[in-house]
């Protein structure tokens, strides 16, 4: 995965609650439909795409469900130290 795609995955603030929510979590426990985000369904979509393209996150459906894992292990091998920083972020209001 090239830098510059995992830095424009992580420059937008609704990514980053993403990955902050899902680092808090066991691997698969979180759909994609029960994140509260303040925005529309479709970009919703759209953001977990750009997560996924990047490859920080991990997707599996389960009947009606799309649940997420984080890829920490393998993201911090190609970047190390990168996601530390994203999750000591204090996340700002609204995201």
């Amino acid at each position: 995965m090239p830098l510059q795609d995992a830095l424009t995955a992580l420059a937008d603030p609704v990514r980053r609650t993403i990955v902050r929510k899902l680092a808090g979590l066991p691997d698969w426990t979180k759909a994609c439909g029960t994140f509260e985000l303040p925005v529309t369904k479709a970009t919703r979509s759209h953001h977990f795409a750009v997560l996924r393209a990047a490859g920080l996150i991990e997707q599996r459906d389960e009947g009606p469900r799309r649940l997420n894992r984080l890829r920490y292990t393998e993201f911090d091998e190609t970047f190390p130290g990168l996601l530390d920083l994203v999750l000591a972020e204090q996340a700002t209001p609204g995201t």
